[in-house]
């Protein structure tokens, strides 16, 4: 990371590193589908299943630590609000 002023910047694959080490033991898989927009995808490791992904996550090819902390929690709050479906069939 490079220090600007008071704030850390980091470039968009040091922040894909953040935040595969946040989701671990999932698989991360970020990138950029246009100039200042993002596509997550969450996996299992193990299978390579596919278990969420979303497009359209606002980032930079240079960000600062609070604008990765906001793309982690938008995808914390899309995981929390998933459901399998294998449970809509269950029922």
């Amino acid at each position: 990371m490079q220090q600007v002023g008071a704030m850390n910047k980091m470039t968009f694959p040091n922040a894909c590193q953040v935040m595969r080490w946040h989701f671990h033991p999932m698989g991360f898989e970020g990138s950029m589908d246009a100039a200042s927009s993002m596509v997550a995808r969450l996996f299992d490791r193990s299978s390579g299943e596919t278990l969420l992904t979303i497009a359209g996550l606002p980032c930079a090819t240079v960000m600062n630590a609070a604008d990765v902390e906001r793309i982690i929690e938008a995808v914390e709050s899309e995981l929390e609000a998933f459901i399998p479906p294998q449970a809509l069939k269950a029922g």
